[in-house]
């Protein structure tokens, strides 16, 4: 017989947080093959049983520890998405923007015009852009709430044709209450756009192009949600007040 201190990776369960204390366990291992017999895994259940019922705080000290561990490979993944494809976020073809168009600060949104909490943010955007002029706001459509929201998009991005996105974006992003079919074309209608070319236009396969695009890119980033808010190389999911804002673009600036 010799002593031998047993890997846990041979257990499941319950001893797996062994691993997170780092308690030694040792016992006698008379098998050649290095295996386990009943009476070994008995005893090495028993051992962690009393250390953990005589310990409860490791139960909670390894929960936390996966979390962190969990959420420092999610910034991991965003910070890799966002290197990966920062030509598509921050100088997009399909020209959605608002603010300066030449802007050195670059704000991207993924946003819903159904969207409560985007419209209730839309404020503190407003006032950000009017007050700095280096400030490039690029929106990406992502339509997730129902038929009403892929109609107010595909509308926003045809309006493009008439060079009218600015104005239908801040047109629908502002109406008060759901928006349809109805509501949108009255909307177009009321800033000038032609809503027989508007309506053509909407059916142009490229627009699908771009919403399946902005699609991919949310599922990459791991935004789930709207507003989905990116600035510099941090990702804010959530509406957010313009303070907060103002911050994330000072930050940026340095």
């Amino acid at each position: 017989m010799h002593e031998r201190q047993f890997s846990l990776a041979k257990f499941a369960g319950t001893a797996a947080i062994v691993a997170v204390v780092g308690l030694p366990i040792t016992t006698a291992c008379s098998q050649s093959d290095g295996s386990l017999s009943n009476q070994q895994r008995d005893e090495i259940r028993g051992l962690v049983r009393e250390y953990i019922l005589e310990n409860p705080e490791i139960i909670s000290e390894a929960i936390l520890a996966l979390q962190e561990k969990e959420e420092q490979a999610r910034s991991k993944q965003q910070a890799d998405a966002l290197k990966r494809h920062a030509p598509a976020l921050f100088t997009p073809d399909e020209n959605t923007i608002v603010g300066n168009p030449k802007g050195e600060i670059i704000l991207v949104e993924f946003f819903d015009y159904n969207c409560g909490y985007c419209k209730s943010m839309y404020p503190a955007v407003k006032d950000v852009l009017e007050e700095n002029d280096d400030v490039k706001m690029v929106m990406k459509e992502f339509p997730i709430l129902g038929p009403g929201s892929l109609a107010a998009s595909r509308a926003a991005l045809a309006s493009r044709e008439q060079g009218k996105y600015p104005e239908m974006h801040v047109a629908m992003l502002s109406h008060r209450g759901s928006l349809n079919e109805s509501t949108i074309m009255s909307i177009a209608e009321n800033i000038g756009l032609d809503v027989e070319k508007l309506q053509q236009d909407m059916k142009d396969p490229k627009i699908n192009d771009v919403l399946s695009k902005n699609m991919a890119l949310a599922q990459d980033l791991g935004i789930d949600g709207t507003p989905g808010l990116i600035i510099g190389d941090t990702i804010v999911p959530g509406a957010i007040g313009k303070d907060r804002i103002v911050d994330l673009i000072e930050d940026a600036r340095r």
